[in-house]
């Protein structure tokens, strides 16, 4: 689930509350339903958001030089990780 998933429960909620007048017979209330259905939007929306925002980050960068002095080829890696201090 992402953040699309979380608008599509929070859209779909505020239809069954705000726009659809049916008459269940009591056995199930919509408006309930949608009230529920945008709530959970919203924490899916949330949740996203947050995992997200923690995405780890990885650089890595390969150089490739020779030595002026024995004529070798040099390869020098460096990995940058930017995860966040917690």
């Amino acid at each position: 689930m992402g953040i699309g998933s979380g608008i599509a429960l929070v859209v779909i909620g505020a239809i069954l509350v705000f726009a659809l007048n049916i008459d269940t017979g009591g056995y199930v209330d919509l408006d309930l339903i949608g009230y529920i259905l945008m709530g959970a939007g919203v924490v899916v929306f949330l949740i996203s958001l947050v995992l997200m925002t923690r995405r780890r980050q990885t650089e890595s960068l390969t150089r490739s030089s020779v030595d002026p002095a024995t004529g070798e080829r040099v390869t020098r890696r460096s990995l940058r990780d930017n995860d966040p201090i917690a």
